[in-house]
């Protein structure tokens, strides 16, 4: 055994001074690791702009532009489902590779659609990449990154998808000045091209050191961890952590070891998750679909879809507004999800979720009575409600991206035990994908039943139910090591945790 692999038993090896900001490589495999999420971002903000032209070209009904507007999301339920126990089987960096190799397949076929079936076949494709990126994507980088920057590098998929987002938009402006025949189709198509530079430069990323620990291959998990932590100390740390949350004995040091009671490839995980749960395993997993629920039933893919159409209700007339107006909705995205990217382990996850969430309800509330009061009055141009409508879109979209975009995937991706990790990660994003889906596909159906603006109020209720959810069952997680999350949950009491919490950071900082 080499001397590195004593230091990874139960000895510490002596102190080293800094070496330099070591994150740096984490930075560099959170950002290959999410740029993945462009193109999932790019297939749900062009479908917003490209809708308009497809019904009109494809001569479609709402219900059909309603299901295909909404359907990705329901088929990324495969890909999400299948994720779990593939990147425990093949590893989380290949499974990435298989989302773009699927997002490549689907932009294409949808770019060459002829008909309504055929693009529906190219938008099942994609939907499976979808459930694959949106759930390895996130558990790869909390993996990689310390625990002082993780919320921060996990917080990059919802960056990228943003950044995704308003490429679409963006593609729709521009490419609507073509044939209206061609003009979709190059929207949808263009897709295509990034998922092969990206499948490409994703192979340069080492695996999640986890997964490497968890096939036994203890040399390989410690050159990454040394490559990601700020010292040689920590990385021995975060190694000893990772072997006992795996059930490995301190003793088994050698590079490559046989791992008693393997469980590889995900036996036993859900009856662990679902059948038999510890009471903080059932605590985590209900505030992991519980988030996930919040996150999509509170409206987000009602106004990123459905952007242009709200408008219109609102007041704009001309196509060329609206997508201008869209545009701006995706910058405001993009823009505030940095923001919340940035302070999200300065402030922690439950106060950006808490204050996210009620700005949320306040927007909401405002769009929903503002839309009403222009439904309530044809004919008429009303300019405070139109200007109330645009500005609660945008500073809806700006609240829901400074927490609830965000923290969503850092809190699920970070809270699970190691071995449960994969796929109970993955259940949460299977509930957020379906619900996703649901909205897509009823929202239409919605407004007419409800009007558009009764439609956001109910956003609205949901919104002020999570804020309670939030308060009362989750409990702050930052700068917690991902081994010692799950003595967090089990009680549920967000605050008698929060206060254990305070008073062993104020120990730390004592000493």
């Amino acid at each position: 055994m080499s001397s590195s692999g004593e230091e990874r038993g139960v000895v510490v090896a002596e102190p080293e001074p800094p070496r330099g900001n070591r994150s740096r490589f984490a930075f560099a495999c959170a950002i290959l690791a999410s740029m993945t999420s462009i193109i999932l971002g790019y297939d749900i903000g062009v479908m917003s702009g490209a809708a308009i032209f497809i019904k009109d070209d494809l001569k479609l009904s709402d219900i059909q532009l309603e299901i295909l507007m909404g359907i990705l999301n329901i088929y990324s339920l495969i890909g999400s489902g299948a994720a779990g126990r593939t990147s425990d089987w093949m590893g989380r960096r290949y499974t990435i590779v298989l989302a773009g190799a699927f997002f490549f397949c689907g932009a294409l076929l949808m770019g060459f659609a002829t008909n309504y079936p055929f693009i529906m076949v190219g938008r099942f494709v994609a939907g499976i990449g979808v459930g694959y990126a949106m759930m390895i994507a996130p558990v790869y980088t909390a993996e990689v990154a310390p625990a002082s920057s993780r919320g921060f590098l996990s917080s990059f998929p919802e960056i990228f998808i943003n950044i995704g987002i308003l490429l679409g938009y963006v593609s729709n402006y521009f490419f609507s000045k073509l044939p209206e025949h061609l003009g979709w189709r190059f929207m949808l198509g263009i897709g295509a091209v990034p998922a092969v530079l990206l499948a490409i430069g994703v192979l340069a990323m080492p695996e999640s050191p986890r997964w490497l620990v968890l096939q036994g291959r203890i040399g390989d998990a410690f050159k990454v961890l040394d490559k990601t932590s700020n010292t040689k100390e920590e990385a021995i740390s975060r190694l000893n952590d990772i072997k006992r949350a795996a059930g490995i004995p301190d003793d088994m040091t050698d590079d490559v070891i046989v791992l008693p009671n393997k469980k590889t490839a995900g036996k036993g995980v859900w009856k662990d998750l679902l059948v038999r749960p510890t009471p903080s395993v059932r605590h985590i997993l209900i505030a992991c679909l519980g988030i996930h629920f919040a996150q999509q039933a509170s409206g987000i893919d009602a106004v990123v879809l459905y952007s242009p159409t709200i408008f219109s209700k609102a007041g704009l007339r001309s196509k060329n507004d609206q997508l201008l107006a869209t545009v701006a909705v995706g910058v405001v995205k993009t823009l505030f999800i940095v923001v919340g990217t940035c302070v999200v382990d300065r402030f922690g996850r439950r106060a950006l979720l808490l204050t996210s969430m009620g700005g949320m309800f306040i927007s909401l509330t405002a769009l929903g009575t503002s839309l009403t009061v222009i439904n309530r009055n044809p004919g008429q141009t009303i300019k405070w409600a139109i200007g109330l409508s645009v500005t609660t879109v945008m500073s809806f979209v700006a609240t829901f991206s400074i927490g609830a975009g965000p923290v969503t995937w850092v809190y699920c991706s970070e809270i699970f035990p190691v071995r449960l990790r994969a796929q109970g990660a993955s259940l949460g994003v299977m509930l957020n994908r379906l619900m996703s889906g649901i909205i897509g596909m009823t929202f239409l159906s919605l407004a007419k039943g409800l009007t558009i603006g009764g439609a956001f109020l109910l956003f609205a209720g949901v919104a002020a139910a999570a804020w309670v959810f939030f308060f009362t069952f989750l409990p702050e997680t930052r700068g917690v090591a991902l081994e010692e999350m799950e003595s967090l949950f089990g009680s549920y009491s967000a605050n008698k945790k929060n206060n254990i919490m305070s008073k062993d950071k104020e120990v730390v900082d004592e000493q």
